[in-house]
């Protein structure tokens, strides 16, 4: 009888690498502490610990951070610009606005790119063509530049090149000759689109990344294929993977690569569990994500910022805050209890892992209320201290005039009030009540605060995925092939004809053709419009060419409130996005095996201790009853149900929770 074949998803967090193995239909898990000088020993090593053959392995489907972290820490390659003639500074001015509109001492990010390392040619172009020639030697003289400073990316970014792309490709193929071993990101390749500050920024941030994402990449794929492994493909921003090229071809476009995973882990799940209407609520050891799902479709945006940095790109609308299980609790100037931005990460960790670590976090508060139990292992190689989370917080609890289990549940509330903004503003914020939403919990922290979290907002079901732990690692084993692709109009509605807006859909779909043979990929049409004189767009869904206007407008008033049916209508942008699906396996869940556990422990919910029932998820199944106050302990996370929450397990796995 020959072996399943096995899909792999690995995702690399800031605290612990998760894998996830679909095997005929049953799935298997594994968690390992993340490996951040290199991701490639945490992968390799989630691999080796989850047992799995690496000779039935079919496909390995790969989450990363690194373009994340070396955009966040500024350890990117050495990157030069070269841009049309009077526009050096454009990454310096920006929008002309200030990171804090009232502290006039705040620094804005500096630029990626410094002002010596960015060159001119002479050149330029307009909406309609030439209007000054490519000036040879200009060129000429900016090639020497780029190989005098020694860089190794260049990013080159003209005037109008998202519509007439010839001069940038001129220089582009310049460089190529003259400097072979450096990354050439051209802006009409990148991100053809107008607005030249954020076309810049973005081709920036391909070229500053693409060496470090590039080396990297190269370096999981020889160890993964040694192993006897197919060579992997990467989560992109927008939900989907693609080959290991061209993420590395496309390093922008995978600045979320971590967190789109968990989002279509989400989506997957619960919609097999029948709801198609939710928000994800993934929180992990150093940042807690969040993102909305309306009809079963992932909500994705155009643009982010990220250390500073605007990055367009399609992407899964998630927005991000530091508050995770390692953020670190503190005391500010004022005497305030604070949490965050700074994390605790894999090393030296939360004071309770007893590895070197002495910050207070929101692990250690989680567990100092009981919430975690002492000695549980994480990771299968981290043994929690009670003792050691329990000085760290008696330290800040002496700096703010309170005990440590005061201290601790003060750490709880603050992060969970930073957790619900963020909510509240993929929700509320969008014209969406929370209140007609469920909140699917997942990451190995989401679960302990799904509950609290709900009541925050008035919502009454929570959903609890049987593999929460390792959700975005089960989204990569789930998830399909796609490639994105753009064409600009920047035209009134009424003045294209639909005859000019289906050829240039058919030329896009041409290329995904080309692109994703022989797989025969499925089209989705979008179009980013906008009303006369605005300067955001809404991207609408545009297969019927005939309802736009109403589509847009039906758009506007959700998002915005109102709709204004009596202004022009202006096409900015065509979107095409080409999927290859891959069969989803159905999970289903597991009897009971036996009858529950009867354990208890003190738990402290509300400021008051209580003895409550631990449950082991290992020994529920579909049918299995849960009735707050009680604590699930899952094998890679852990879930407080509050008083007045009761649930069950269905088919799929999902705790399903509910309060009247």
């Amino acid at each position: 009888m020959s072996t399943p074949l096995i899909r792999l998803g690995v995702d690399v967090g800031g605290t612990f690498t998760d894998l996830a193995a679909i095997v005929g239909g049953q799935m298997l898990a594994a968690k390992v502490p993340s490996t951040p000088a290199n991701q490639a020993l945490g992968v390799m090593r989630a691999i080796a610990v989850s047992g799995v053959d690496p000779t039935a392995v079919a496909a390995l489907a790969h989450g990363t951070t690194v373009a994340t972290n070396a955009l966040l820490e500024r350890r990117g390659a050495r990157t030069a610009l070269i841009t049309t003639s009077g526009f050096r500074d454009v990454l310096e001015i920006g929008r002309q606005d200030r990171p804090s509109l009232y502290d006039l001492n705040e620094a804005r990010p500096a630029p990626l790119v410094p002002r010596e390392l960015r060159f001119t040619v002479a050149e330029r172009m307009g909406p309609d063509g030439v209007v000054t020639p490519l000036d040879a030697d200009s060129v000429a003289a900016a090639v020497e530049g780029v190989g005098r400073a020694k860089v190794e990316a260049v990013a080159v970014c003209l005037l109008f090149a998202f519509r007439h792309p010839e001069h940038e490709q001129q220089v582009g193929a310049a460089i190529r000759v003259a400097l072979p071993e450096v990354r050439v990101s051209l802006s009409s390749e990148v991100l053809p689109e107008f607005r030249e500050y954020e076309r810049f920024s973005t081709t920036v941030a391909d070229a500053y990344l693409g060496p470090t994402l590039s080396a990297y990449l190269r370096r999981l794929g020889e160890m993964v294929v040694a192993a006897g492994m197919p060579r992997p493909v990467v989560m992109q921003s927008s939900g989907g993977v693609t080959e290991i090229e061209e993420a590395a071809r496309r390093s922008a476009a995978c600045v979320l690569s971590g967190p789109a995973g968990g989002a279509v882990g989400a989506a997957y799940l619960a919609e097999l569990s029948g709801f198609r209407n939710f928000l994800t609520f993934d929180m992990g050891g150093t940042s807690t994500d969040v993102a909305p799902v309306v009809d079963g479709n992932l909500e994705v945006t155009a643009e982010t910022i990220i250390g500073g940095i605007p990055i367009r790109s399609p992407m899964i609308d998630i927005h991000t805050v530091s508050a995770g299980g390692g953020s670190i609790a503190w005391a500010d100037e004022g005497g305030a209890l604070r949490v965050g931005p700074r994390s605790a990460g894999a090393d030296p960790g939360p004071a309770g892992y007893g590895i070197g670590g002495s910050d207070p976090t929101v692990t250690d508060a989680n567990l100092v209320l009981g919430y975690l139990p002492d000695g549980a292992r994480l990771g299968g190689e981290v043994a929690l201290q009670k003792a050691q989370a329990y000085k760290a917080l008696e330290t800040l609890g002496t700096r703010l005039g309170m005990t440590a289990v005061e201290a601790a549940a003060g750490v709880i509330r603050v992060a969970e009030v930073e957790m619900a903004g963020a909510l509240r503003s993929i929700s509320v914020e969008r014209g969406l009540d929370p209140r007609d939403f469920v909140l699917v919990a997942f990451g190995g922290a989401g679960p302990l605060h799904a509950c609290a979290l709900a009541e925050e907002l008035a919502m009454t079901t929570v959903l609890v995925p049987r593999w929460s732990g390792v959700l975005s690692a089960v989204g990569l084993a789930v998830s399909d092939q796609r490639r994105d692709y753009l064409r600009p109009v920047v035209a009134p509605l009424a003045e294209v004809s639909n005859e000019d807006l289906v050829g240039r859909y058919r030329e896009m779909e041409a290329a995904a053709v080309a692109d994703l043979a022989p797989a025969q990929p499925s089209f989705r049409r979008l179009a980013d419009l906008r009303y006369r004189g605005q300067s955001f767009e809404l991207t609408v869904d545009a297969d019927d060419l005939g309802s736009m206007r109403e589509t847009f407008d039906a758009a506007h008033q959700r998002r915005y409130g109102y709709a204004m049916d009596d202004e022009p209508v202006q096409v900015v942008n065509l979107r095409l996005v080409a999927s290859v699906p891959d069969d989803k396996p159905v999970l289903r869940d597991t009897q009971p095996a036996g009858k529950p556990s009867s354990a208890r422990r003190p738990v402290n919910i509300g400021g008051a201790w209580a003895e409550v029932r631990i449950f082991d998820r290992t020994t529920l199944g579909t049918g299995s009853k849960v009735k707050g106050p009680a604590i699930v302990e899952f094998p890679e996370a852990t879930c407080l149900v509050r008083p007045g929450w009761h649930g069950v397990i269905d088919e799929v796995g999902t705790l399903v929770l509910e309060r009247p």
